[in-house]
């Protein structure tokens, strides 16, 4: 019996962190042994910000690193660089024939693009959509992992796909949002403003590469308040965000001693960061050593990437190859 197919992508700019981790990489080592998974590094649409040559080599071998150190599998799953199945841009291509200017240019990412980057305002920001569509239906792909800032995305890649099953033949499914676990785990910055970013206050965001000596540091920084004045006090955003940090790397003992001295009015949030701050750092540690294992044995990375594109190919060669058909792009 045939598995569905998931693809998903993480953009291989910055530093992979605990938002990625328990929002995205964690549901994904869960995912690999149920579903038949596409993982890509998206080194095409980094091309947008235009990172420096000489980065994005040691940018997608660390995305691939930290990946297998959290857990996937290259062997259950394909993981790939974008680059390396040109079938994609192939698609995107034909993909861009069904899209509109007028409705790429409302989606609200590319508008904030336009206000936070007017210096920086190119035609890969406003397709961003359609490769995104083609990153997906190309493996015709029927679940997608996704955010809430990409759900729009996704309905788009449903559009093109309705498009071109109308326009030239029926061919691709209309791709859904993919929740494996219904609750999406939202890590907040330390900082107690938006989630934690790749680019956006890096001492308020836990990364994967962070030292210990790091970890601990910003931990012991994080933001707290004066405490409760009543029990069972309603927690702030902010103090949630550190007991669910608590409750995803501690032990169940410690989480309850803690939420215990909340409710009754006594809690140290020194007591609790320091806890918090040893849990965290046994939880990075593995991960960051295996990771930087992996990233000083090219050979594995590349065979690695290269035993995932292999595998992307074998199936974006079956679409392309339906696709030219339908459209009439087959001379010989």
């Amino acid at each position: 019996m045939s598995k569905e197919i998931v693809v998903s992508g993480i953009r291989s700019t910055g530093h992979l962190h605990l938002g990625n981790y328990f929002g995205a990489i964690q549901n994904y080592v869960l995912m690999q042994d149920t579903y038949d998974c596409y993982f890509f590094v998206a080194d095409y649409h980094s091309l947008t910000t235009h990172p420096d040559p000489k980065d994005l080599k040691a940018n997608v071998f660390r995305v691939v690193a930290e990946n297998v150190a959290s857990g996937l599998d290259p062997d259950k799953v394909a993981l790939y660089a974008q680059s390396d199945v040109p079938e994609i841009p192939e698609l995107y291509l034909m993909l861009n024939m069904l899209a509109y200017v007028g409705e790429l240019e409302k989606v609200p990412t590319f508008k904030e693009k336009v206000r936070s980057h007017p210096e920086n305002v190119n035609s890969g920001l406003l397709t961003y959509p359609v490769l995104m569509a083609a990153d997906i239906l190309i493996h015709k792909a029927v679940k997608v992992p996704v955010g809430k800032d990409q759900e729009q995305h996704l309905e788009m890649a449903r559009n093109f796909a309705h498009r071109f099953n109308t326009r030239y033949g029926q061919l691709f499914p209309e791709p859904q949002v993919f929740r494996f676990n219904k609750e999406a785990v939202k890590i907040m910055g330390l900082d107690g403003i938006g989630k934690m970013s790749k680019s956006e206050n890096v001492n308020a965001t836990i990364y994967l590469s962070d030292d210990d000596a790091t970890i601990r540091k910003k931990i012991m920084k994080a933001k707290t308040d004066q405490g409760p004045s009543e029990p069972n006090a309603e927690m702030p955003d902010f103090i949630q965000n550190l007991f669910l940090l608590l409750q995803l790397t501690a032990s169940a003992d410690t989480v309850t001693t803690f939420k215990d001295a909340y409710n009754n009015c006594n809690i140290r949030y020194g007591d609790l960061k320091k806890q918090l701050a040893e849990d965290m750092v046994t939880f990075v540690k593995p991960i960051r050593e295996h990771a930087t294992d992996l990233q000083r044995d090219e050979t594995r990375l590349r065979k690695i990437l290269k035993e995932g594109a292999e595998k992307a190919r074998e199936s974006s060669r079956k679409t392309i190859e339906e696709a030219r058909k339908l459209i009439g792009i087959n001379y010989y």
